[in-house]
Protein backbone atom coordinates (compact mmCIF):
# COMPACT_ATOMS: atom_id res chain seq x y z
CA UNK A 1 0.00 0.00 0.00
CA UNK A 2 1.48 3.65 -1.22
CA UNK A 3 1.86 6.29 1.69
CA UNK A 4 -0.37 9.00 1.78
CA UNK A 5 0.80 12.57 1.57
CA UNK A 6 0.75 14.68 4.98
CA UNK A 7 -2.50 16.58 5.31
CA UNK A 8 -2.32 20.39 4.62
CA UNK A 9 -5.28 21.40 6.31
CA UNK A 10 -5.06 23.53 9.65
CA UNK A 11 -7.22 24.22 12.34
CA UNK A 12 -9.00 27.17 12.21
CA UNK A 13 -7.63 28.84 15.62
CA UNK A 14 -4.27 28.75 14.23
CA UNK A 15 -4.87 29.90 9.94
CA UNK A 16 -6.70 32.77 12.18
CA UNK A 17 -3.66 33.28 14.09
CA UNK A 18 -1.06 32.97 11.07
CA UNK A 19 -3.82 36.01 9.05
CA UNK A 20 -3.16 38.21 12.18
CA UNK A 21 0.37 38.11 12.26
CA UNK A 22 0.57 38.91 8.52
CA UNK A 23 -1.80 41.91 9.04
CA UNK A 24 0.28 43.47 11.46
CA UNK A 25 3.21 43.19 9.60
CA UNK A 26 2.11 44.78 6.39
CA UNK A 27 0.19 47.74 8.88
CA UNK A 28 4.37 47.85 10.65
CA UNK A 29 5.61 48.22 6.83
CA UNK A 30 3.31 50.82 5.87
CA UNK A 31 3.94 52.77 8.89
CA UNK A 32 7.63 53.11 8.56
CA UNK A 33 7.19 53.89 4.94
CA UNK A 34 5.07 57.13 5.85
CA UNK A 35 7.42 58.16 8.56
CA UNK A 36 10.72 57.76 5.83
CA UNK A 37 8.29 59.68 3.59
CA UNK A 38 9.18 57.11 0.65
CA UNK A 39 7.41 58.02 -1.95
CA UNK A 40 7.39 56.45 -5.62
CA UNK A 41 10.00 58.07 -7.90
CA UNK A 42 8.04 60.24 -10.65
CA UNK A 43 8.62 59.37 -14.61
CA UNK A 44 10.27 62.11 -15.79
CA UNK A 45 7.62 63.56 -18.65
CA UNK A 46 10.15 64.35 -20.97
CA UNK A 47 10.35 67.60 -23.54
CA UNK A 48 6.89 69.10 -24.86
CA UNK A 49 6.95 68.05 -28.63
CA UNK A 50 5.99 71.66 -29.19
CA UNK A 51 9.06 73.03 -27.63
CA UNK A 52 11.42 74.86 -29.48
CA UNK A 53 14.94 73.13 -29.56
CA UNK A 54 13.72 69.91 -28.84
CA UNK A 55 16.39 67.83 -30.59
CA UNK A 56 19.05 69.59 -28.98
CA UNK A 57 17.78 69.32 -25.57
CA UNK A 58 17.81 65.29 -26.32
CA UNK A 59 20.68 64.97 -27.51
CA UNK A 60 21.93 66.91 -24.22
CA UNK A 61 20.06 64.81 -22.07
CA UNK A 62 21.52 61.81 -24.00
CA UNK A 63 25.00 62.91 -23.83
CA UNK A 64 24.62 63.44 -19.45
CA UNK A 65 23.62 60.23 -19.13
CA UNK A 66 26.56 58.35 -21.02
CA UNK A 67 28.95 60.65 -18.80
CA UNK A 68 27.37 60.23 -16.08
CA UNK A 69 27.52 56.19 -16.52
CA UNK A 70 31.22 56.61 -17.76
CA UNK A 71 31.77 57.69 -14.61
CA UNK A 72 30.32 55.16 -12.94
CA UNK A 73 31.99 52.56 -14.80
CA UNK A 74 35.70 54.16 -14.61
CA UNK A 75 34.43 54.44 -10.03
CA UNK A 76 33.52 51.15 -10.33
CA UNK A 77 37.21 50.14 -12.14
CA UNK A 78 39.22 52.21 -9.72
CA UNK A 79 37.35 50.51 -6.69
CA UNK A 80 38.09 46.98 -7.87
CA UNK A 81 41.62 48.00 -8.82
CA UNK A 82 42.02 49.08 -4.94
CA UNK A 83 40.46 46.22 -3.92
CA UNK A 84 43.03 43.67 -6.06
CA UNK A 85 45.82 45.51 -4.45
CA UNK A 86 44.85 45.57 -1.23
CA UNK A 87 44.21 41.23 -1.59
CA UNK A 88 47.77 41.33 -3.43
CA UNK A 89 49.37 42.96 0.11
CA UNK A 90 47.41 40.74 2.14
CA UNK A 91 48.51 37.76 0.57
CA UNK A 92 52.27 38.74 0.50
CA UNK A 93 51.65 39.69 4.55
CA UNK A 94 50.60 35.99 5.29
CA UNK A 95 53.39 33.98 2.22
CA UNK A 96 55.64 36.04 4.32
CA UNK A 97 54.44 35.43 7.72
CA UNK A 98 53.85 31.50 6.63
CA UNK A 99 57.61 31.05 5.47
CA UNK A 100 59.02 32.44 8.47
CA UNK A 101 57.52 30.03 10.64
CA UNK A 102 57.87 26.98 8.57
CA UNK A 103 61.89 28.10 8.51
CA UNK A 104 61.91 28.80 12.33
CA UNK A 105 64.99 30.46 14.09
CA UNK A 106 67.97 29.72 11.84
CA UNK A 107 66.16 30.96 8.93
CA UNK A 108 65.50 34.49 10.60
CA UNK A 109 69.33 34.80 11.67
CA UNK A 110 70.36 34.47 7.94
CA UNK A 111 67.66 37.05 6.89
CA UNK A 112 69.20 39.66 9.92
CA UNK A 113 72.66 38.96 8.35
CA UNK A 114 71.57 40.05 4.56
CA UNK A 115 69.31 43.01 5.75
CA UNK A 116 72.41 44.28 7.62
CA UNK A 117 75.08 43.83 4.50
CA UNK A 118 72.03 46.00 2.59
CA UNK A 119 72.47 48.14 5.06
CA UNK A 120 75.80 48.37 5.04
CA UNK A 121 75.73 49.62 1.50
CA UNK A 122 73.31 52.33 2.17
CA UNK A 123 74.43 53.84 5.58
CA UNK A 124 76.46 57.14 5.81
CA UNK A 125 79.88 55.30 7.06
CA UNK A 126 79.82 53.15 3.38
CA UNK A 127 78.97 56.91 1.70
CA UNK A 128 82.12 58.11 3.79
CA UNK A 129 84.37 55.11 2.80
CA UNK A 130 83.37 55.35 -1.47
CA UNK A 131 84.02 59.21 -1.15
CA UNK A 132 87.41 59.05 0.59
CA UNK A 133 88.32 56.11 -2.58
CA UNK A 134 86.96 58.54 -5.06
CA UNK A 135 89.61 61.04 -3.65
CA UNK A 136 92.45 59.03 -2.93
CA UNK A 137 92.19 57.26 -6.52
CA UNK A 138 91.59 60.50 -8.20
CA UNK A 139 94.59 62.65 -10.09
CA UNK A 140 92.17 65.90 -10.45
CA UNK A 141 89.41 66.00 -8.00
CA UNK A 142 85.71 68.45 -9.40
CA UNK A 143 83.91 69.91 -6.54
CA UNK A 144 80.26 70.81 -8.49
CA UNK A 145 78.72 73.77 -6.78
CA UNK A 146 75.21 74.78 -7.55
CA UNK A 147 75.21 78.19 -9.14
CA UNK A 148 72.15 79.68 -6.95
CA UNK A 149 74.20 79.05 -4.03
CA UNK A 150 77.92 78.31 -4.74
CA UNK A 151 79.33 79.51 -1.51
CA UNK A 152 76.87 76.52 0.27
CA UNK A 153 77.67 73.80 -2.02
CA UNK A 154 81.05 74.54 -0.97
CA UNK A 155 82.84 71.84 2.05
CA UNK A 156 85.59 72.85 3.46
CA UNK A 157 86.58 69.86 4.86
CA UNK A 158 86.82 68.46 1.33
CA UNK A 159 89.03 71.14 -0.36
CA UNK A 160 91.28 70.66 2.93
CA UNK A 161 91.58 66.83 2.50
CA UNK A 162 92.35 67.31 -1.42
CA UNK A 163 94.52 70.35 -0.66
CA UNK A 164 96.69 69.43 2.11
CA UNK A 165 97.43 65.59 0.71
CA UNK A 166 100.35 66.34 -1.20
CA UNK A 167 101.31 65.38 -4.03
CA UNK A 168 100.52 66.71 -7.81
CA UNK A 169 96.64 66.70 -6.96
CA UNK A 170 94.64 69.52 -7.87
CA UNK A 171 91.16 70.83 -7.03
CA UNK A 172 88.87 72.18 -9.82
CA UNK A 173 85.28 74.24 -8.77
CA UNK A 174 82.69 73.66 -11.74
CA UNK A 175 80.03 76.18 -11.41
CA UNK A 176 77.25 73.62 -12.96
CA UNK A 177 73.19 74.97 -13.14
CA UNK A 178 74.23 78.86 -14.31
CA UNK A 179 71.21 78.98 -16.70
CA UNK A 180 69.15 79.12 -13.69
CA UNK A 181 70.87 82.52 -12.45
CA UNK A 182 71.15 86.15 -14.08
CA UNK A 183 73.95 86.64 -16.13
CA UNK A 184 75.74 89.94 -13.79
CA UNK A 185 75.52 87.62 -10.93
CA UNK A 186 77.43 84.18 -12.81
CA UNK A 187 80.19 86.81 -13.55
CA UNK A 188 80.15 88.36 -10.40
CA UNK A 189 80.82 84.37 -8.71
CA UNK A 190 83.20 83.31 -11.66
CA UNK A 191 85.58 86.24 -10.60
CA UNK A 192 85.14 85.51 -7.00
CA UNK A 193 85.79 81.77 -7.45
CA UNK A 194 88.74 82.27 -10.00
CA UNK A 195 90.90 84.09 -7.42
CA UNK A 196 90.80 80.70 -4.72
CA UNK A 197 90.58 77.71 -7.56
CA UNK A 198 90.26 77.57 -11.17
CA UNK A 199 86.53 77.67 -11.91
CA UNK A 200 84.57 75.91 -14.53
CA UNK A 201 81.05 77.54 -15.91
CA UNK A 202 78.95 74.20 -16.95
CA UNK A 203 75.74 74.13 -18.07
CA UNK A 204 74.82 70.12 -17.71
CA UNK A 205 71.67 68.37 -19.99
CA UNK A 206 69.64 66.49 -17.11
CA UNK A 207 67.93 64.35 -20.28
CA UNK A 208 70.16 62.72 -22.55
CA UNK A 209 69.45 60.71 -25.58
CA UNK A 210 68.45 57.54 -24.97
CA UNK A 211 65.38 54.57 -24.88
CA UNK A 212 63.62 56.62 -22.11
CA UNK A 213 63.91 60.58 -23.64
CA UNK A 214 62.16 58.32 -27.06
CA UNK A 215 59.44 57.38 -24.76
CA UNK A 216 58.95 61.09 -22.81
CA UNK A 217 58.81 62.94 -26.43
CA UNK A 218 55.95 60.35 -27.46
CA UNK A 219 54.34 60.79 -24.44
CA UNK A 220 54.48 65.02 -23.79
CA UNK A 221 55.03 66.33 -27.46
CA UNK A 222 54.87 69.91 -25.82
CA UNK A 223 57.65 70.11 -23.47
CA UNK A 224 60.66 71.88 -24.63
CA UNK A 225 63.54 69.49 -24.90
CA UNK A 226 66.08 71.98 -25.79
CA UNK A 227 66.65 72.99 -22.27
CA UNK A 228 67.01 69.43 -21.07
CA UNK A 229 68.85 67.69 -23.58
CA UNK A 230 71.60 70.67 -25.01
CA UNK A 231 74.68 71.38 -22.51
CA UNK A 232 77.76 73.82 -22.36
CA UNK A 233 81.24 74.40 -20.66
CA UNK A 234 82.01 70.42 -21.81
CA UNK A 235 84.96 71.23 -24.60
CA UNK A 236 86.14 74.15 -21.91
CA UNK A 237 86.12 71.14 -19.38
CA UNK A 238 87.90 68.77 -21.64
CA UNK A 239 90.41 70.48 -22.91
CA UNK A 240 91.64 71.40 -19.18
CA UNK A 241 91.93 67.76 -18.11
CA UNK A 242 93.45 67.07 -21.41
CA UNK A 243 95.88 69.42 -20.99
CA UNK A 244 96.76 68.11 -17.96
CA UNK A 245 97.04 64.96 -18.61
CA UNK A 246 99.44 65.77 -21.28
CA UNK A 247 101.47 67.75 -18.50
CA UNK A 248 101.74 64.52 -16.56
CA UNK A 249 101.88 62.07 -19.01
CA UNK A 250 99.90 59.65 -18.16
CA UNK A 251 96.19 58.83 -18.24
CA UNK A 252 94.27 60.49 -15.56
CA UNK A 253 91.68 59.89 -13.11
CA UNK A 254 89.12 62.66 -12.63
CA UNK A 255 86.99 62.34 -9.49
CA UNK A 256 83.79 64.03 -9.21
CA UNK A 257 82.18 64.90 -5.49
CA UNK A 258 79.88 67.63 -4.32
CA UNK A 259 76.69 67.53 -1.97
CA UNK A 260 73.49 66.03 -3.39
CA UNK A 261 71.63 67.62 -6.32
CA UNK A 262 74.23 69.53 -7.69
CA UNK A 263 74.52 67.79 -10.56
CA UNK A 264 77.51 65.32 -10.36
CA UNK A 265 76.18 62.36 -12.61
CA UNK A 266 74.77 64.69 -15.57
CA UNK A 267 78.16 66.62 -15.92
CA UNK A 268 79.70 63.14 -16.31
CA UNK A 269 76.85 62.24 -18.55
CA UNK A 270 77.26 65.65 -20.81
CA UNK A 271 80.81 64.64 -20.82
CA UNK A 272 80.45 61.09 -22.31
CA UNK A 273 77.47 62.11 -24.20
CA UNK A 274 75.00 59.06 -23.21
CA UNK A 275 73.35 58.27 -19.96
CA UNK A 276 76.47 56.36 -17.76
CA UNK A 277 75.28 57.14 -15.34
CA UNK A 278 71.95 57.14 -13.36
CA UNK A 279 70.41 60.57 -12.79
CA UNK A 280 67.44 61.52 -10.66
CA UNK A 281 65.35 64.30 -8.23
CA UNK A 282 65.77 61.74 -5.38
CA UNK A 283 68.94 62.52 -3.28
CA UNK A 284 71.56 59.92 -2.98
CA UNK A 285 71.10 57.67 -6.10
CA UNK A 286 74.79 57.29 -6.85
CA UNK A 287 75.38 55.00 -3.54
CA UNK A 288 79.09 53.93 -4.29
CA UNK A 289 82.02 54.76 -6.73
CA UNK A 290 81.14 54.63 -10.83
CA UNK A 291 84.22 54.33 -13.75
CA UNK A 292 83.14 56.45 -16.62
CA UNK A 293 86.06 56.13 -19.63
CA UNK A 294 85.52 59.73 -21.64
CA UNK A 295 88.37 59.23 -23.76
CA UNK A 296 91.92 57.06 -23.86
CA UNK A 297 93.56 59.38 -22.07
CA UNK A 298 90.48 60.46 -19.14
CA UNK A 299 88.72 58.04 -16.31
CA UNK A 300 85.48 59.72 -14.82
CA UNK A 301 85.05 58.65 -11.08
CA UNK A 302 81.12 59.38 -10.15
CA UNK A 303 81.05 59.18 -6.25
CA UNK A 304 78.43 59.03 -3.74
CA UNK A 305 77.39 62.84 -1.91
CA UNK A 306 79.20 64.36 0.82
CA UNK A 307 77.34 64.02 4.01
CA UNK A 308 76.12 67.27 5.61
CA UNK A 309 77.45 67.53 9.39
CA UNK A 310 74.24 67.61 11.76
CA UNK A 311 75.77 70.31 13.02
CA UNK A 312 74.88 72.80 10.53
CA UNK A 313 72.86 75.60 10.07
CA UNK A 314 68.99 74.68 9.34
CA UNK A 315 68.78 75.77 5.64
CA UNK A 316 72.21 73.92 4.75
CA UNK A 317 70.57 70.69 6.26
CA UNK A 318 67.06 71.40 4.61
CA UNK A 319 68.94 71.71 0.76
CA UNK A 320 71.83 69.80 1.43
CA UNK A 321 71.48 66.91 3.41
CA UNK A 322 71.29 63.20 2.15
CA UNK A 323 67.90 61.90 3.41
CA UNK A 324 65.17 61.92 0.60
CA UNK A 325 62.72 64.40 1.34
CA UNK A 326 59.57 61.46 0.31
CA UNK A 327 60.69 59.63 3.48
CA UNK A 328 62.14 62.17 6.20
CA UNK A 329 59.79 63.76 8.91
CA UNK A 330 57.32 66.37 8.34
CA UNK A 331 58.82 68.48 10.97
CA UNK A 332 62.20 68.25 9.24
CA UNK A 333 60.44 69.27 5.85
CA UNK A 334 58.54 72.00 7.23
CA UNK A 335 61.62 73.73 9.32
CA UNK A 336 63.29 73.17 5.80
CA UNK A 337 60.95 75.37 3.66
CA UNK A 338 60.37 77.58 7.50
CA UNK A 339 64.75 78.47 7.07
CA UNK A 340 64.01 79.00 3.48
CA UNK A 341 61.29 81.67 3.49
CA UNK A 342 63.01 83.55 6.00
CA UNK A 343 66.17 83.81 3.54
CA UNK A 344 64.32 84.50 0.75
CA UNK A 345 62.94 88.37 -0.45
CA UNK A 346 58.95 87.86 0.79
CA UNK A 347 57.62 89.50 -2.21
CA UNK A 348 59.76 87.52 -4.88
CA UNK A 349 58.06 84.36 -3.46
CA UNK A 350 54.73 85.55 -3.35
CA UNK A 351 55.22 86.99 -7.60
CA UNK A 352 56.80 84.06 -8.06
CA UNK A 353 54.16 81.59 -6.90
CA UNK A 354 51.43 84.18 -7.36
CA UNK A 355 49.72 83.78 -3.52
CA UNK A 356 48.64 86.84 -1.56
CA UNK A 357 50.22 87.54 1.84
CA UNK A 358 51.01 85.27 4.11
CA UNK A 359 51.67 85.72 7.76
CA UNK A 360 53.76 82.15 8.58
CA UNK A 361 55.11 79.22 6.79
CA UNK A 362 51.63 77.25 7.51
CA UNK A 363 49.81 79.76 5.94
CA UNK A 364 52.14 79.94 2.49
CA UNK A 365 52.00 76.30 2.43
CA UNK A 366 48.13 76.31 2.59
CA UNK A 367 47.68 78.96 -0.18
CA UNK A 368 49.86 76.81 -2.37
CA UNK A 369 48.38 73.28 -1.87
CA UNK A 370 45.16 74.96 -2.30
CA UNK A 371 46.60 76.47 -5.61
CA UNK A 372 48.10 73.34 -6.93
CA UNK A 373 44.57 71.04 -5.49
CA UNK A 374 46.71 69.24 -3.05
CA UNK A 375 43.76 68.37 -0.69
CA UNK A 376 43.48 65.56 1.23
CA UNK A 377 39.89 64.29 2.66
CA UNK A 378 37.47 67.03 3.13
CA UNK A 379 39.39 69.55 1.46
CA UNK A 380 42.10 69.77 4.18
CA UNK A 381 45.58 71.18 2.00
CA UNK A 382 47.72 68.69 2.53
CA UNK A 383 50.54 70.45 4.25
CA UNK A 384 53.18 67.62 4.56
CA UNK A 385 53.85 66.76 0.56
CA UNK A 386 53.79 70.11 -1.15
CA UNK A 387 56.46 71.04 1.56
CA UNK A 388 57.87 68.02 0.41
CA UNK A 389 57.16 68.86 -3.63
CA UNK A 390 59.04 72.16 -2.65
CA UNK A 391 62.33 71.12 -1.10
CA UNK A 392 62.64 69.34 -4.11
CA UNK A 393 61.64 72.25 -6.31
CA UNK A 394 64.51 74.06 -4.49
CA UNK A 395 67.49 71.24 -4.96
CA UNK A 396 66.42 70.68 -8.39
CA UNK A 397 66.81 72.44 -11.32
CA UNK A 398 62.92 74.51 -11.15
CA UNK A 399 63.14 77.70 -9.63
CA UNK A 400 65.37 80.61 -10.29
CA UNK A 401 67.04 82.43 -7.33
CA UNK A 402 70.82 83.58 -6.83
CA UNK A 403 72.64 84.69 -3.72
CA UNK A 404 75.19 87.22 -3.78
CA UNK A 405 79.12 86.47 -3.39
CA UNK A 406 80.87 87.84 -0.34
CA UNK A 407 82.01 91.70 -0.26
CA UNK A 408 85.60 90.86 0.69
CA UNK A 409 87.51 87.77 -0.35
CA UNK A 410 88.70 86.64 3.11
CA UNK A 411 90.56 83.01 2.25
CA UNK A 412 89.79 79.90 4.40
CA UNK A 413 92.56 78.96 7.09
CA UNK A 414 93.77 76.24 4.86
CA UNK A 415 94.35 77.95 2.11
CA UNK A 416 97.28 80.12 1.46
CA UNK A 417 98.96 82.04 -1.83
CA UNK A 418 101.03 78.78 -2.02
CA UNK A 419 98.61 76.47 -2.56
CA UNK A 420 96.63 78.54 -4.51
CA UNK A 421 99.12 78.78 -6.44
CA UNK A 422 100.03 75.00 -6.67
CA UNK A 423 96.51 74.41 -7.63
CA UNK A 424 96.56 76.96 -10.75
CA UNK A 425 100.10 75.74 -12.03
CA UNK A 426 99.38 73.00 -15.21
CA UNK A 427 96.54 74.94 -16.20
CA UNK A 428 96.06 77.55 -18.71
CA UNK A 429 93.89 79.94 -16.96
CA UNK A 430 93.48 82.29 -20.10
CA UNK A 431 92.18 80.00 -22.45
CA UNK A 432 90.12 79.18 -19.58
CA UNK A 433 88.51 82.72 -19.20
CA UNK A 434 88.20 82.94 -22.95
CA UNK A 435 85.96 79.60 -22.95
CA UNK A 436 83.80 80.58 -19.92
CA UNK A 437 83.28 83.68 -21.97
CA UNK A 438 81.93 81.83 -24.57
CA UNK A 439 80.13 79.61 -22.93
CA UNK A 440 78.69 82.61 -21.11
CA UNK A 441 77.17 84.40 -24.18
CA UNK A 442 75.52 81.35 -25.89
CA UNK A 443 72.86 80.65 -22.89
CA UNK A 444 70.11 82.68 -22.56
CA UNK A 445 69.64 83.78 -18.39
CA UNK A 446 66.45 84.84 -15.89
CA UNK A 447 65.92 88.45 -15.79
CA UNK A 448 67.42 89.61 -12.26
CA UNK A 449 63.62 90.58 -11.37
CA UNK A 450 62.12 87.36 -12.20
CA UNK A 451 64.91 85.49 -9.98
CA UNK A 452 64.61 85.40 -6.13
CA UNK A 453 67.40 86.73 -4.30
CA UNK A 454 68.76 84.07 -1.41
CA UNK A 455 70.50 84.88 1.39
CA UNK A 456 73.56 82.35 1.47
CA UNK A 457 74.75 80.89 5.02
CA UNK A 458 78.07 80.08 3.76
CA UNK A 459 80.10 76.77 3.16
CA UNK A 460 78.37 73.65 4.43
CA UNK A 461 80.77 71.66 6.95
CA UNK A 462 80.74 68.36 5.68
CA UNK A 463 81.82 64.42 7.05
CA UNK A 464 84.63 62.59 5.41
CA UNK A 465 86.03 60.76 7.84
CA UNK A 466 84.26 57.49 8.36
CA UNK A 467 85.21 57.30 11.70
CA UNK A 468 83.49 60.92 12.71
CA UNK A 469 80.13 59.88 11.60
CA UNK A 470 77.73 58.79 14.04
CA UNK A 471 75.21 56.11 12.64
CA UNK A 472 71.45 57.35 13.41
CA UNK A 473 68.38 56.14 12.20
CA UNK A 474 68.77 56.46 8.73
CA UNK A 475 65.78 56.11 6.09
CA UNK A 476 67.14 52.97 4.93
CA UNK A 477 67.61 51.80 7.98
CA UNK A 478 64.11 52.59 9.09
CA UNK A 479 62.60 50.87 5.65
CA UNK A 480 64.72 47.58 6.65
CA UNK A 481 63.76 47.57 10.66
CA UNK A 482 60.50 48.57 10.24
CA UNK A 483 59.25 44.87 9.02
CA UNK A 484 61.73 43.08 11.49
CA UNK A 485 59.27 46.10 14.02
CA UNK A 486 56.18 44.43 12.88
CA UNK A 487 57.26 40.48 13.78
CA UNK A 488 58.99 41.57 16.94
CA UNK A 489 55.74 43.11 17.96
CA UNK A 490 53.71 40.04 17.99
CA UNK A 491 55.95 37.74 20.35
CA UNK A 492 57.14 40.81 22.52
CA UNK A 493 54.62 43.09 24.44
CA UNK A 494 56.06 46.40 26.17
CA UNK A 495 54.50 46.72 29.60
CA UNK A 496 52.60 50.23 30.51
CA UNK A 497 55.67 51.63 32.75
CA UNK A 498 58.45 51.03 30.22
CA UNK A 499 56.14 52.69 27.69
CA UNK A 500 55.73 55.46 29.87
CA UNK A 501 59.86 55.73 30.12
CA UNK A 502 60.04 55.42 26.55
CA UNK A 503 57.71 58.57 25.92
CA UNK A 504 59.49 60.86 28.33
CA UNK A 505 62.74 59.98 26.70
CA UNK A 506 61.54 60.89 23.32
CA UNK A 507 60.15 63.96 24.50
CA UNK A 508 63.61 65.25 26.27
CA UNK A 509 64.93 64.30 22.72
CA UNK A 510 62.25 66.67 21.29
CA UNK A 511 62.81 69.22 23.20
CA UNK A 512 66.94 69.44 23.62
CA UNK A 513 67.17 69.13 19.32
CA UNK A 514 64.68 72.40 19.23
CA UNK A 515 66.45 74.13 21.92
CA UNK A 516 69.77 73.70 19.46
CA UNK A 517 68.13 74.80 16.61
CA UNK A 518 66.50 77.65 18.26
CA UNK A 519 70.47 78.53 19.56
CA UNK A 520 71.88 78.50 15.85
CA UNK A 521 68.71 80.83 14.52
CA UNK A 522 68.08 83.46 17.85
CA UNK A 523 70.49 86.07 18.27
CA UNK A 524 71.48 87.36 21.55
CA UNK A 525 68.83 89.92 21.70
CA UNK A 526 66.08 87.52 20.93
CA UNK A 527 68.18 85.37 23.89
CA UNK A 528 67.31 88.78 26.43
CA UNK A 529 63.59 88.98 25.57
CA UNK A 530 63.36 85.62 26.10
CA UNK A 531 64.97 85.45 29.43
CA UNK A 532 62.72 88.43 30.05
CA UNK A 533 59.44 86.43 28.68
CA UNK A 534 60.34 83.50 31.25
CA UNK A 535 60.85 85.62 34.09
CA UNK A 536 58.06 87.66 33.70
CA UNK A 537 55.95 84.20 33.33
CA UNK A 538 57.33 82.67 36.73
CA UNK A 539 56.50 86.04 38.38
CA UNK A 540 53.12 85.78 37.29
CA UNK A 541 52.79 81.63 37.95
CA UNK A 542 53.82 82.95 41.64
CA UNK A 543 51.50 85.60 42.16
CA UNK A 544 48.35 83.52 40.93
CA UNK A 545 49.72 80.49 43.65
CA UNK A 546 49.52 83.57 45.87
CA UNK A 547 45.74 84.15 44.99
CA UNK A 548 45.10 80.86 45.63
CA UNK A 549 46.04 80.33 48.75
CA UNK A 550 44.27 83.52 49.67
CA UNK A 551 40.73 82.44 48.06
CA UNK A 552 41.09 79.28 50.23
CA UNK A 553 41.66 80.79 53.92
CA UNK A 554 38.20 81.75 53.79
CA UNK A 555 37.51 82.88 57.28
CA UNK A 556 33.80 81.48 58.11
CA UNK A 557 33.25 84.12 61.06
CA UNK A 558 32.88 87.27 59.39
CA UNK A 559 30.06 88.08 57.32
CA UNK A 560 29.45 90.24 54.26
CA UNK A 561 26.62 92.62 53.70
Amino acid sequence: AELRKASKRLTCHKRYKIQKKIREHHRKVRKEAKKRGHKKPKKDPGVPSAAPFREELLREAEQRKQRLEELKQKQKLNRQKEHEKKRKLEAKKNAAKIKEKAEGKESSGKSKTKNNKWLDKNSKKSFCRELKKVIEASDVVLEVLDARDPMGCRCPQLEQAVTCCGGDKKLLLVLNKIDLVPKENLEKWLNYLNKEFPTVAFKSATLMKDKTMVQFTKRRAHADLSRTTEYFGCKCLLKLLQEYGKTQNKAIQVGVVGFPNVGKSSIINSLKGVRACNVGLTRGVTKSMQIVHVDKQTKMLDSPSIIADPSNHVLALALRSIIDTEESGSEDVLEGVDAILNHCSKQQVMMHYSIPDFRNTEEFLTLIAQKRGMLKKGGVPDIENIAKLLLCDWTGAKISYHSQPPGSQGLPPYLTEDKIAEMHKCFNLKNLEVENNTTVQALKYPSPASSIIFQSVGMTDGMIEENKVIEEASEWENLETSKEGEEEEEDFTESDDDQDDMEVEENVKEVTRKGKLGKQQTSPANSETQIAESEHSNSLALSLDKTADADDAYDFNTDYV
